[in-house]
């Protein structure tokens, strides 16, 4: 009797357990490096913000594809009139935020026109420079007018920065983020994890994962051990490039080496001197080696560029050859400019891996030309404080993996401090273009002036080192846009 009792109990503590594996596998814990400074995309340049909040908590009109294409959210379609200068959204019906207030019309009118208005804090206000006016013409539906044609509205209108937020929440999505997307935010521990939970009420189709932890692990060496110990499932941009060999042995784990948009450059302060003359600049870029710096820093990762443009791009031209590894030419330029002897100067460094090893290279590099470059370790928040807002810096390493930015060279404001009358009317005809051939042309004049004057030491592509548990589907390959989308991730079984 006693043995049949036992028996049952056994096989139902059985059940129990094999319950509740079955349901954690509907909760995933993903890695990342940086952690970010808050969680409202439309208020802040860092990547980090989009890396948690892109899809999966905020949504815009349009959004970002995994191939990179424009694919509609918000608006369920849209129309443009010939003349390319207005675009009429119709948007979905029934949605709402995860506060329960409704999303119509109103609030693509109140996101728009605070994103590009005089009080702006949007980190992208260029993005919505050619927007004139933004009209309600029922609840679901809304007319935006443009003041010229703009080849990149619909893709513009897909960024982070471009997320449909609701009056009622919009100041407080720093810490409690409000957005209308698959999950919901559930809670955040400083400096260790940020919990996202699937939105039993959303729109559209529903999310696989019940739960999504994204776990802040900046040590190259505790990510290693987080992915083995499978403390951590998955880490979609995998900080320690020395041990992915380890994994790709090891049949646990699928390891993806993608693309990202991340241009990675050598930043530099173009109104500072000496930076402010362009053979100074010109002899920094010859005084780096492309390949040492991949393999020393990236351990063989990553694809060298000569111009501010992603080699995936079908209109990308390699003009690594212009600013090619030549200490001698270096040395002439930089007695060209004055600067015979070379100088003293200072290169701030993001936590980054790809930033901190790529430094000390660098900056070994350039004391070959006389060019003494003191390290100085930032962190995260000191970057974009003293970088990228005050522009108080002379030299710096970051990769910008915003999607097709190449027109962060024509911004007055823009950190490297670059002013080309030339560079800047490209743009605008870029932008007032949408004739495909016609774009290609005028990318590749772009990216020659840019291989010319050397704003930036163009270093190389950053890459998408993504390595999961094998049993997980769904994560994204490349890296079209600063997203872990996880509208379609699930456990195989």
């Amino acid at each position: 009797m006693k043995s049949w009792k036992l028996a049952i109990a056994g096989v139902a503590i059985s059940l129990v357990i094999s319950s509740a594996s079955y349901a954690a596998k509907t909760d995933l814990v993903l890695g990342i490096v940086l952690e970010p400074p808050h969680l409202d995309p439309t208020a802040g340049a860092a990547a980090a913000i989009d890396e948690i909040v892109y899809a999966n908590i905020f949504e815009g009109l349009t959004r970002i594809g995994a191939k990179g294409d424009v694919l509609p959210a918000l608006a369920e379609s849209w129309t443009q009139s010939d003349d390319g200068k207005v675009y009429t959204f119709k948007l979905h019906k029934d949605v709402k935020f995860h506060d329960g207030t409704s999303f119509d019309a109103d609030d693509v009118k109140f996101s728009l026109d605070r994103a590009r208005g005089d009080k702006s804090t949007n980190a992208q206000k260029g993005l919505f420079a050619a927007i004139d006016t933004v009209d309600i013409v029922d609840p679901l539906t809304v007319r935006v007018t443009l003041k010229r044609r703009s080849g990149d509205f619909l893709y513009n209108m897909a960024w982070g920065d471009a997320v449909i937020v609701a009056p009622e929440s919009a100041g407080t999505n720093k810490e409690k983020p409000v957005g209308t997307g698959p999950f919901k935010f559930d809670s955040w521990a400083k400096g260790s994890q940020i919990v996202i939970e699937k939105n039993a009420d959303y729109w559209g189709k529903p999310a696989l994962l019940d739960k999504a932890t994204f776990r802040v692990i900046p040590d190259p060496a505790a990510a290693t051990a987080a992915l083995l110990a499978g403390d951590v499932q998955a880490f979609p941009v995998f900080p320690s490039y020395e041990t992915i060999p380890q994994f790709q042995a090891d049949p646990r784990f699928k390891v993806v080496i993608g693309t990202t948009e991340g241009e990675t450059v050598l930043g530099m302060n173009n109104k500072k001197p000496p930076f402010d003359n362009p053979k100074v600049r010109q002899a920094i870029a010859h005084a780096i080696d492309r390949k040492s710096l991949i393999d020393g820093a990236m351990f063989g990762f990553g694809t060298p560029i000569g111009s501010f443009f992603p080699p995936h791009h079908p209109a990308y031209i390699d003009l690594t050859a212009e600013t090619a590894y030549d200490p001698e030419l270096a040395k002439k330029l930089m007695a060209e400019a004055g600067h015979p002897d070379g100088f003293k100067t200072t290169l701030k460094l993001p936590p980054p891996t790809y930033a901190r090893r790529g430094g000390e290279i660098i900056a070994a590099e350039l004391r070959e030309i006389g060019i003494e470059a003191e390290i100085i370790p930032v962190e995260w928040a000191q970057w974009l404080d003293q970088v990228f807002k005050n522009k108080d810096y002379d030299m710096t390493i970051v990769s910008h993996t915003e999607p097709n930015d190449l027109n962060i060279f024509s911004r007055d404001d823009y950190y490297f401090n670059y002013d080309s009358p030339a560079f800047k009317d490209l743009i605008k005809q870029i932008d007032a273009t949408s004739d495909g051939v016609e774009r290609t042309g005028l990318y590749q004049q772009a990216q020659k002036l840019l291989a010319k004057d050397v704003p930036a030491a163009f270093l190389f592509q950053l890459p998408k080192t993504g390595i999961w548990d094998a049993k997980i589907d769904g994560l994204w390959e490349n890296g079209p846009i600063q997203a872990n989308d996880l509208t379609a991730v699930k456990w195989l079984d």
